[in-house]
Order: structure tokens, then C-alpha cells, then sequence
């Protein structure tokens, strides 16, 4: 018999909770099926399991906040089992939480009921506490936080006025400014960062014009919808480099560093509602370039839909941060926790560039990394750098 527990999404969750259970009590589980769901300031998070077995009670109530760690499930493991009740494996990329859709009003208090026209998604707990609270879910904007826009408890709370557990408030020239959750969390594990890891900062700047050739000519014969963009080709090099250069991908956990040989690469996107996260990309080392697209494509789609899973959360060994086309040079990453290593992309711009005898004008960028003193040092850390610039100056090869 073992538990299933309220798992750590990341240095910045102290608590989260439970809206969905998507597997009933007796019914099998299997590695990596999704069996809940689980709200934090980052979204809706769909869980994981990661062994076999049969779920046998909850522990937790649907609509319950409790802190990391805490035991949400009995799973009687498969050997335990006599018999298991057949059900069908679950693939996780294709579950999603089964979020109640008010499309019935018999049954709906009048508050509840919508416009004629409009129907909504919400989960258990947000329905509950709307319910206590009489408020008039008509009155939500379209498209709420919540996974393809379901209303969450959180959404609930925001318009009730509730203050979030952990919203702090900071001082401005024209009055107090309300801190949300999701940023003060942030600012906590980046504080605990700063704190606890010694940090070392380098930059350097990389002529961009193979890679930005690569990826307009490759684009010239795909549709819209399969193009390149460059941050598959900062995916791909950042992922070649660390198989050369492993003290950057990894953990720092309890005092000693527990090296990874797959990239998981973490992308910071940026959500609905402010805030970023880190989701990861599995096995990048290995994934051809239009697969690593597709799955940059799927992921930032679904992140800002507030929809992703445990799993992407909390195994990324590296993270990659790019400004895009946001017009700023560089940026100095601060390490998420437990990784050593985080690295960030400048916005590409036309400078001077001396190549060979002339000088020419070249679509240039400015990569930084910021990395874990107790790991790795300034040496490793420059050689790093520049594998990553070699491997984008033969973009063909990633």
C-alpha cells in the first residue's frame, strides 16, 4: 500500500488545491496516467502517477487546499491487488480534467444559470464556493483561467474579493499596489534562489545570420502552421551543448548534484493574468527539429490555456528564457530550483559584425547564462556558451 501525494510543482508551491479526481475508487491506475487535478497560482495542473496500481479511497476532498506532501489517495500497488478492475490505459497527453459544463439548468440555481446563449466551464470547487458565495456566474468574462477556459476556484475567488493566501502588497509613489499570488510566490523561490545558490553570470554575443537564413528558407515551402521559429533552434543547441557539457542539466538536491543524461528543457513562457513558468520539454536531445517545434508550438498553446502537467513541471534539468522580439539586448536569469543552470536569449538585432577582412551588418544576439557555483565554474561555464553558438552556426545539423 503506498500514497499518492499532493506533489511539488516547482521551488514556488507551498500548497494546492484538489478540483478533479479523474479515476473512481477500485479502478486501475498505470505509470503516468493523469488521475487529478490540482489548482496553484500557476493554473489548473494536471497530475501524474508514477506506478501501477488501484486507487483505492481518496483521502482528500474535491475543493480542499493542503499543503505539499500531503497524502491525496490510497493506491493499493498492482502485487497487492487480487484482482483489478479493467479499464482502459490512459495516455496522458490526451487526458484532460472533465470540468463540469453547465449546460442543464434544472437542476442549477437561478444564480447560477446562465445568459441564454452562454454556457460555462467549472470546476467542482470553484462551482462550490460560487454557490456558498450567491454569485452570478453570468457575470464572468469569456475565457477564464482555467483549462479551454474554465472557471477556477481561483477566478472565483478574484471576483468575490477573496485575497489570495498568498498575495502580498508593496509600496508605489501612488498608493499600495496589490501583489497577486502568483507573483509573490515567484518572488519567494527566487529569493530562496539568490539566497541559497551562489550564482555567476556570463554573456555572450553570437552572429545569428546562418540560423536566421536556415529558418527562412525552411519556411519558404511550409504552410503557416508548420513553421520554424528560432526558439526550436535555441531548443536543439541548448540540448546538443549539455550532452557535452552535463554539469548544467541536472539537480542540485541535499547537498550533491544528481547529473541528468536526458534534456529536459525547460521554456519560460508567459501565462494569462501575469507570471511565468518553466513547463519542460522531455528528451530534447533526441527529438528532430519539427518535432521540437510542434512540441514548443503544443506546449505554449496549452500553457496559456492554463493547461499542463506535473510532469512538465517539476523535471525540467535546464531552462531557457528568451526575450523574443521584446527589444531588450540581454537578460540575467535567475536559477529555478532545484536546476543549476538557466540561460537566456537576447532580442536578435542588425549590428556591425567584422567578418574576416570587412565589416558587415549581421542579425546578432546576445546569450547569457547564469549558473551554480557548487557545480560548475566560469571556465566550464564560457566553453558552454560557445558550444551553443557552434552548434547554431550549423543550424543543419540540429
Amino acid at each position: 500500500m503506498s500514497e499518492f501525494l499532493m506533489p511539488s510543482l516547482g521551488a514556488d508551491m507551498e500548497a494546492g488545491t484538489l478540483v478533479e479526481w479523474l479515476v473512481k475508487p477500485d479502478e486501475q491506475v498505470n505509470r503516468g496516467d493523469v488521475i487529478a487535478v490540482v489548482e496553484t497560482q500557476k493554473g489548473a495542473i494536471e497530475i501524474e502517477i508514477f506506478e501501477d496500481g488501484v486507487l483505492e479511497k481518496y483521502l482528500v476532498d474535491i475543493g480542499k487546499k493542503v499543503p505539499v506532501g500531503t497524502p491525496l489517495a490510497k493506491i493499493k500497488q498492482a502485487r497487492e491487488a487480487e484482482t483489478l478492475k479493467p479499464r482502459p490505459h490512459i495516455v496522458p497527453i490526451e487526458v484532460t480534467p472533465e470540468i463540469a459544463e453547465i449546460d442543464e439548468f434544472d437542476n442549477v440555481p437561478e444564480f447560477a444559470k446562465p445568459q441564454k446563449g452562454r454556457r460555462f466551464r467549472i470546476t467542482p470547487a470553484a462551482r462550490q464556493l460560487a454557490e456558498t458565495s450567491g454569485l452570478n456566474l453570468a457575470s464572468f468574462k469569456k475565457n477564464a483561467s482555467g483549462p479551454g477556459g474554465a472557471i477556477t476556484l481561483f477566478d472565483v475567488e478574484a471576483m468575490i474579493g477573496r485575497k489570495p493566501d498568498t498575495s502580498i502588497e508593496i509600496a508605489s509613489a501612488v498608493g499600495p499596489v496589490k501583489m497577486t499570488g502568483m507573483r509573490g510566490a515567484i518572488a519567494a523561490a527566487m529569493s530562496r534562489s539568490k539566497r541559497d545558490i551562489p550564482h555567476y553570470y556570463l554573456a555572450h554575443t553570437i552572429d545569428l545570420s546562418k540560423a536566421e537564413n536556415f529558418v527562412i528558407k525552411s519556411n519558404e515551402v511550409r504552410p503557416p502552421t508548420d513553421r520554424l521559429l528560432l526558439g526550436a533552434l535555441y531548443l536543439k543547441a541548448v540540448a546538443r551543448a549539455v550532452g557535452k557539457f552535463p554539469e548544467f542539466n541536472g539537480h542540485f538536491i541535499d547537498g550533491l548534484f544528481q547529473q541528468s543524461a536526458a534534456a529536459h528543457i525547460g521554456m519560460a513562457i508567459k501565462i494569462r493574468g501575469g507570471g511565468l513558468v518553466a513547463p519542460a520539454i522531455h528528451d530534447a536531445q533526441s527529438l528532430e527539429l519539427d518535432v521540437a517545434m510542434s512540441a514548443l508550438r503544443d506546449l505554449a498553446s496549452r500553457v496559456r490555456a492554463g493547461r499542463f502537467r506535473s510532469s512538465e513541471i517539476s523535471d525540467a534539468t535546464i531552462t531557457i528564457s528568451s526575450l523574443g522580439d521584446r527589444g531588450v539586448e540581454s537578460l540575467y536569469g535567475i536559477i529555478y530550483p532545484p536546476q543549476v543552470a538557466i540561460i537566456g536569449f537576447g532580442t536578435p538585432s542588425m549590428r556591425p559584425w567584422v567578418n574576416g577582412e570587412t565589416v558587415e551588418a549581421r542579425r546578432v544576439a546576445t546569450i547569457t547564462l547564469a549558473a551554480d557555483h557548487r557545480v560548475s565554474d566560469g571556465h566550464r561555464g564560457a566553453l558552454f556558451l560557445n558550444a551553443i553558438d557552434i552548434f547554431l552556426q550549423e543550424p543543419e545539423t540540429l
